[in-house]
This record gives C-alpha cells, sequence and structure tokens, in this order.
C-alpha cells in the first residue's frame, strides 16, 4: 500500500482557528452538537442509531459524500467528503464534538484524515474523537501507520481528543459465513493467532459513551472484545451450530493473496489484506485483555455464539 505523504502541518492552536473564521461561522449553541463522518457506513449508521436514543436528533448532523443516502438516518445530513477539505469547514460549522470514523480509502487515507483535522480546527470545531486501530504502535505495517500518523496529527492539532483504538469487527469474518458453509471452511493467513473479537454494535456504543461523557479528553482506549478467540475456534463454533463440517485453512502471504484475488478482489488490495493476515494478525496484536470496551458500553461484548448464531440466521 501506498501512503501519501504529507509536508504540511497542523496549525497549533484551535483558538487561532476559531479567530480565523469568527466572522463568518454561525454562533454556537450552548447545547454540544455532534457530527458523524461516515454516517452512511455500517458502523456510521450504528453510531448515529444509538446517538439518538442519548441525545436530541437536532443535536446530530450526518457527514456523507452524498446527502440523498442519508434519508433515513432520522438527523441532519450535510455534504462533507474527505476528499475536499473547504467542503469539510462548510459541513463542521457550529459543531461541537466530531467522530473522525477511519476512511476505508487506503491509498489516501492520510491525506484525507489530515483534510478532516484541518477543516475541523478552521470550523471551530471542540474535539474530535477517532477511530483508529487495537495495539496500532505494535503492527509495524503500512496499515497501521495511516492510524499513527492521525493520531499524532491530533496530538498536536490543539483540540481536544479522544483515540478509539477498535480491534477486528466480528463482521469481518461473520459476515460471509453462510457463503463459506458452501466452500466447507474459512480462508485465511492470521495463523492461531487470537483475535479478541466485538461486534460492530459493540464499538458503535463505544464511541457514543465517549460523545456524550465527560472525562475522556487526551485518553486513547485499546478497545477489544472481552474473549480471544482463534480463526480455527470461528470455524468450529460454526460447524456446531450448523451441523456441517466446516473448518480453518491457513495459507502463506503469497497464496493468500492469490486467493483473494482468485474470488474478484482486485491484486493491489488482495495483497494488502493478505499482508494484514500475515504480517499483522498473525502477530496477535488484536488480542486484548483489560475489559476496557466493555467498561464503556456497560455490558459484555459480543460473543463468539452470539455472533456466529446472528451470521447463519440473517
Amino acid at each position: 500500500m501506498t501512503n501519501t505523504t504529507l509536508t504540511t502541518s497542523i496549525p497549533p492552536s484551535r483558538e487561532e482557528a476559531i479567530e480565523l473564521t469568527r466572522n463568518f461561522l454561525p454562533t454556537m449553541s450552548t447545547t454540544p452538537t455532534f457530527g458523524i463522518t461516515g454516517a452512511t457506513g455500517q458502523l456510521g449508521r450504528k453510531v448515529i442509531a444509538s446517538l439518538s436514543g442519548r441525545v436530541a436528533q437536532q443535536q446530530i448532523a450526518a457527514i456523507v459524500r452524498d446527502p440523498a443516502k442519508a434519508t433515513d438516518l432520522g438527523v441532519a445530513a450535510r455534504q462533507g467528503d474527505y476528499a475536499d477539505r473547504q467542503g469539510l469547514e462548510k459541513a463542521f460549522a457550529g459543531l461541537d464534538s466530531l467522530l473522525l470514523i477511519s476512511s476505508s480509502s487506503l491509498g489516501t487515507r492520510q491525506a484525507e484524515h489530515e483534510n478532516v483535522i484541518r477543516a475541523a480546527q478552521r470550523a471551530g470545531v471542540r474535539r474530535i474523537v477517532y477511530t483508529s486501530l487495537l495495539h496500532a504502535d505494535r503492527w509495524g505495517i503500512a496499515f497501521a501507520e495511516d492510524h499513527l500518523a492521525t493520531e499524532r496529527w491530533l496530538q498536536s492539532s490543539g483540540l481536544d481528543f479522544t483515540i478509539l483504538r477498535n480491534g477486528w469487527y466480528w463482521e469481518n469474518h461473520t459476515a460471509g459465513l453462510a457463503q463459506a458453509l458452501e466452500h466447507g471452511g474459512l480462508v485465511g493467513g492470521a495463523g492461531e493467532a487470537r483475535i479478541s473479537w466485538a461486534s460492530r454494535q459493540d464499538y458503535a456504543n463505544a464511541a457514543v459513551a465517549v460523545l456524550t461523557q465527560p472525562d475522556h479528553a487526551g485518553k486513547t482506549y485499546e478497545l477489544a472484545g472481552d474473549t480471544a478467540h482463534s480463526l480455527q475456534e470461528l470455524a468450529a463454533e460454526t460447524a456446531r451450530q450448523s451441523g456441517r463440517e466446516f473448518g480453518y485453512r491457513n495459507l502463506q502471504e503469497a497464496e493468500h493473496a492469490a486467493f483473494l484475488a482468485s474470488v474478484g478482489l482486485p491484486p493491489p488490495l488482495a495483497a494488502v489484506l493478505a499482508e494484514i493476515d500475515c504480517r499483522g494478525i498473525a502477530k496477535g496484536v488484536l488480542a486484548g485483555q483489560d475489559r476496557t470496551l466493555s467498561a464503556l458500553i456497560g455490558r459484555p461484548t459480543t460473543s463468539l455464539p452470539t455472533a456466529v448464531a446472528a451470521a447463519l440466521n440473517q
């Protein structure tokens, strides 16, 4: 994966940024307002739904590339593309807090995140909550460097910030379980590494808790499911619930990339995903043990049997 090289620096203080735009930004209400980027994505939709249960819908703005796709969210939609810094400034006007859901555009993610942070500064946003990557500093591959760079920019931005280092979603591996049953098993490159999966809903609820509660400024949270499992255990639970033979086949990196390309992924993306499995997950970087996630959401995280049942019964 090619990372974007950035040569500019983040402005030093939020106060200076606010002064730059004082004459044309609307006066902020004393009632906190929340912006959610990527609001029509799978995580963003769950955040909007959960946040709507905690604050008035009028306090929420969905930041999306295409407002026409956000009409079912029940909150105001503002057009904002990660690649368009000026457009983001307009979209962020009047917001108190912003949830930056990390971009899925791997090749340009660093530049897009810089755009969001700079636009938030100029728009007078008070704080940013960012969805980073569990143990981002332990991966040692480009996939994690995007997150580490964004974390550094936030730490030097002058804004209040909270970093949510999210672990792996159950859905990353369970979304295709029904289809995988037709082929007899899972295929991957993570070996016997243990993964502390949790559901997207678990992570959405954690983001809402941090957005709506005090005392999270300046903190970095390593978020993971309560119990770690291997892909072999995921396969065994799938076999138990389905009553069918189902296993896990581990591949070396080149084999894994070739397999992913054979099922239709573009070869560059297949190579990135194989690297994530074989050079990242296989090292055990997605195992977490401190139960910070369940503490934030006030309940246990989604279990292995529950995740498999949800996938098979869709």
